[in-house]
C-alpha cells in the first residue's frame, strides 16, 4: 500500500462513533414518540457492544504487535485506543444520563415503571420472595473465588453479580464471588399492580436475597457487572478441519476470549473495580461505570409491550405490488419488478421461493444466505423444496457475524433435508444476494432471478431500506448460473456480461466510472456522480474521488455510517457533499450512479465502498435498465439529499450538523415522503388495474 496523506482521511473508529451519536441523537429527540426514542437507545446499547467486541479488540490485538502500522489518517493502534476511551466514555455518560433521567421517568405516567425492590410495598416483595425461592434459586449457582477456584470464564455479555465477602480466618483481604444472572429468565421482571405495569431488574431481585445464596457469610457489597470479550474469529487449518468445525470451533472460543470491556455499577467500591480490573486482566480505561442498569438492550422488553400506541410511530403497511395475484411466475414472466422495502412488502419474494417449492415444473433452486430471521419462511421452503426432490444448492455464509450459530443450524437443517449446502468460501465472505430459479415452461427451461442490496431476511425487510430485482432477462440469468458455478465447483473467475463480481472486478469497475467522470470534467463536459452506501472506507475509491473533485466533478454521497473521506478540503474535496440519514428504517441500500455525459448509469450492490468488501468478499453489482425503474431509483437517491427533518451533514473535520429547512422551504422527511408516495402509487395502481405506475417526484426531485 502506497503512503496516504493522513490530513485527507477520518478515523474509521471516530466515524463510527459519530454514527452511533447520531443514533443517540434521535433517542434524545423529543419530536420522535416516546417508546420510539426508548427503541434507540437501545439500539445505541447493542451497536456499542458490538464496537467493542469488534472493532476495539482488533484494536487492542493490532496495539500489542510490534511495530503496528497506522490508519489511513496515521493514528497508532495505541492513539487510536485513547482516543476511542475519551469518547466512548462520554458517549456511555450521556446514553445513561438519557435512559435513566429522562426516558424511565417519561415512562412512569404513562403507567411503565422500572423501580427497585425496595420501593415496592411489603406484599408485593414477599411476592418476589417466593418468585425467586420457587423460580431463581434453583437456577443460581454461586462461585467462589480462590486459590483453588479461579475466577470464572464468563461469557460475553452475560450479566453477573460481583460479591465482595468479608475476611475469613487470619486472612485480611475480602473474598470475592459471582452469581451469574440467568439467561433463561426475563430480565425485566413484572409484578402486578393497580395503575400500570411496574417492573423490577432481575439482579435487583438476586440481590436482595444473597443471604440465601452465601449463608453464614458477612457480605460487604455487592455489583453488577458485564464482560464484553473479543468477538473475532481466527481461522487456521491447522487438523483438516471442515469449515463447519473451524467456525464451530472458533465460536467455542469466542466465549472465552479476550476481555475488552468491564461495565460495572457507578456506587461500586474502587476495592471491588481494583480486584474485578486484577482478575479479569482489563486496564482501569476499560472500566465503565454506569450509574443505571447495565445492558439497556433491555429497554427492548419496554419497547415490545402491547398496546400504548400512542408512544409509537404511526404504523405504515408496506405495500404488495402482487396483491391479487396468484401466480408470481405468470407476474415475473409478465414484467421485471423491482421492489423498495420496506415501502413494499417483501411478500413477493417469499411467494416466489414459496411457489417454487410447490410447482413440480421447478427443477432447481439456488440461493446465497447471509442473514435470515430466526423463524424463516424461505429456509422453510427451500427445505420443502429438497424434501421434494428438487436440486437445492445454498451457500451459506457461515462467517457472518454474530448470526454464526443460527447460520450453522440453518446449514444442517437444510443438509438433512437434502439440499446441497455449501460452507461459504474460504478465505472470503459470501455477501452477494441473489436466488436463481429454474422451472420447466411450453418454451424451455426459464431462469427466474432475484438481485438484491439486503439479506433474505423476512424481519428485516420491514426495518431496511433496500432494493430487490426480479427478472427473467436471459443476459442476467447467464450470469446468475456462471457465479454460481463459480462458487460451487471449480472454475476460473467466472466473465459476466452484465453482473460484476467482487473479488474479481469490482473496486477495478468502480475506479473506472469515477475516473470516467473525471475525465469527462477535464474535457469540460458536465460530470456527476451519486451513490448511497452504508460506509465509505476503501482508500483507493476517496483517492480517486478526490482526483474527480479537483477535476470539477459534482460529487453527492449519501452515507449511513462510517465515512473516511472529508468533505469540502480545500483543493481537494470542494465539490464533495456527505449526507447520513439516520431515521425511523435502517437506510440499508447501495445505489451509485454516473451522469456519463447524459448516457447515464444506474447500479445497485451488495457492496459498500469498503476494503473488505472489495477484497474479502464475494459481492454482485448489478444494472438498473429499465427506464422506470432507473426513475424510480434515481427519485430515491435525488430524495436522500432533500431530508431536512433527519439527515446530517458531514464537515471537514469530522463533525455532524443537522440539515434544517430553509427559511420558506417545507420540511422534508424523505422517509415519510417515500411511504407516502407507495401507498398513492398502489391506490393509483388498484384504481387503474395493470397500469405501472411511477411516483410522483415533489418539488424539484427530478432535477439536480
Amino acid at each position: 500500500m502506497h503512503p496516504h496523506d493522513g490530513r485527507l482521511f477520518l478515523n474509521r473508529e471516530l466515524s463510527w462513533l459519530a454514527f452511533n451519536e447520531r443514533v443517540l441523537e434521535e433517542a434524545e429527540d423529543t419530536s420522535n414518540p416516546l417508546l420510539e426514542r426508548v427503541k434507540f437507545a437501545a439500539i445505541t446499547a447493542s451497536n456499542l457492544d458490538e464496537f467493542f467486541m469488534v472493532r476495539v479488540a482488533g484494536l487492542r490485538e493490532a496495539a500489542d504487535e510490534h511495530n503496528p502500522a497506522p490508519d489511513l489518517c496515521g493514528m497508532t493502534p495505541d492513539e487510536q485506543l485513547s482516543a476511542i476511551s475519551e469518547r466512548a466514555h462520554r458517549f456511555v455518560d450521556r446514553l445513561y444520563t438519557l435512559a435513566t433521567r429522562t426516558l424511565l421517568p417519561a415512562l412512569a405516567p404513562h403507567g411503565i415503571r422500572v423501580v427497585r425492590v425496595s420501593e415496592l410495598p411489603e406484599d408485593r416483595r414477599a411476592a418476589l420472595s417466593a418468585y425467586f425461592r420457587d423460580s431463581v434459586l434453583p437456577v443460581l449457582t454461586p462461585l467462589a473465588i480462590d486459590v483453588l477456584r479461579p475466577f470464572p470464564r464468563l461469557s460475553s455479555l452475560s450479566l453477573n453479580v460481583a460479591v465482595l465477602l468479608e475476611p475469613a480466618g487470619d486472612d485480611s483481604r475480602p473474598r470475592l464471588a459471582v452469581v451469574q444472572v440467568p439467561l433463561g429468565l426475563q430480565r425485566l421482571v413484572h409484578v402486578e399492580e393497580d395503575g400500570g405495569d411496574y417492573y423490577v431488574l432481575l439482579e435487583d431481585v438476586i440481590r436482595q436475597h444473597l443471604g440465601q445464596l452465601f449463608p453464614g457469610q458477612r457480605i460487604r457489597e455487592s455489583a453488577a457487572i458485564r464482560l464484553s470479550r473479543d468477538a473475532e474469529l481466527e481461522f487456521d487449518d491447522e487438523g483438516g478441519l471442515t469449515q463447519l468445525e473451524r467456525v464451530e470451533r472458533e465460536l467455542r472460543r469466542r466465549r472465552l476470549s479476550d476481555v475488552v470491556r468491564l461495565e460495572i455499577e457507578a456506587g461500586a467500591s474502587d476495592e471491588l473495580v481494583g480486584i474485578l480490573c486484577e482478575q479479569v486482566e482489563i486496564d482501569r480505561t476499560g472500566v465503565y461505570a454506569v450509574d443505571g442498569p447495565l445492558d439497556l438492550r433491555m429497554l427492548m422488553q419496554l419497547v415490545d409491550l402491547p398496546g400504548r400506541a400512542e408512544l409509537r410511530d404511526t404504523p405504515v403497511a408496506p405495500v404488495n405490488p402482487l396483491e391479487g395475484e396468484a401466480d408470481i411466475f405468470a407476474a415475473i414472466d409478465a414484467r421485471d419488478m423491482l421492489l423498495h422495502h420496506p415501502y413494499e412488502s417483501y411478500d413477493p419474494v417469499v411467494a416466489l421461493l414459496a411457489q417454487a417449492a410447490d410447482d413440480p415444473d421447478v427443477l432447481a433452486i439456488k440461493q446465497t444466505l447471509y442473514r435470515a430471521s430466526p423463524s424463516s419462511a424461505i429456509i422453510a421452503s427451500l427445505q420443502r423444496a429438497a424434501e421434494r426432490n428438487k436440486q437445492v444448492t445454498v451457500v451459506v455464509e457461515l462467517t457472518a457475524r454474530f448470526d454464526e450459530e443460527r447460520n450453522i443450524r440453518w446449514a444442517r437443517a437444510l443438509e438433512e433435508a437434502g439440499a446441497h449446502v455449501i460452507y461459504g468460501i474460504r478465505g472470503y465472505k459470501v455477501h452477494a444476494k441473489i436466488c436463481q430459479i429454474v422451472k420447466r415452461t411450453r418454451e424451455g427451461l426459464r431462469r427466474y432471478v432475484h438481485l438484491a442490496t439486503g439479506n433474505y431476511n423476512e424481519r428485516t425487510a420491514r426495518i431496511y431500506t433496500d432494493f430487490g430485482l426480479l427478472t427473467t432477462n436471459p443476459a442476467l440469468a447467464a450470469d446468475a448460473s456462471a457465479f454460481f458455478s463459480a462458487l460451487t465447483g471449480y472454475s476460473d473467475p467466472p466473465r459476466l456480461k452484465k453482473l460484476t463480481m467482487a473479488p474479481t472486478g469490482l473496486r477495478e469497475k468502480f475506479l473506472r466510472l469515477i475516473n470516467r467522470e473525471r475525465r469527462r470534467a477535464e474535457a469540460g463536459q458536465p460530470a456527476e456522480i451519486m451513490a448511497k452506501m452504508n460506509s465509505l472506507i476503501d482508500d483507493e475509491i476517496i483517492e480517486a474521488l478526490y482526483a474527480a473533485s479537483r477535476a470539477g466533478v459534482s460529487i453527492r454521497l449519501n452515507v449511513r455510517g462510517i465515512c473516511a473521506l472529508r468533505p469540502g478540503l480545500p483543493g481537494h474535496s470542494e465539490t464533495i457533499e456527505v449526507v447520513s440519514v439516520v431515521d425511523r428504517y435502517l437506510e440499508h441500500s447501495r445505489i451509485y450512479w454516473f451522469l456519463n455525459g447524459g448516457e447515464e448509469e444506474l447500479y445497485l450492490a451488495s457492496a459498500d465502498w469498503m476494503t473488505r468488501n472489495f477484497d474479502k468478499r464475494i459481492e454482485l453489482l448489478f444494472p438498473v435498465e429499465r427506464a422506470d425503474h432507473k426513475a424510480r431509483v434515481l427519485h430515491v437517491l435525488r430524495s436522500m439529499f432533500k431530508d431536512n427533518v433527519k439527515a446530517r451533514r458531514l464537515a471537514a473535520d469530522g463533525s455532524y450538523h443537522r440539515v434544517a429547512p430553509e427559511p420558506g422551504e417545507d420540511r422534508f422527511r424523505v422517509q415519510q415522503v417515500l411511504a407516502e408516495e407507495a401507498q398513492r402509487a398502489a391506490h393509483v395502481a388498484r384504481e387503474t388495474a395493470g397500469v405501472t405506475f411511477i411516483p410522483a417526484q415533489r418539488g424539484n426531485a427530478a432535477g439536480r
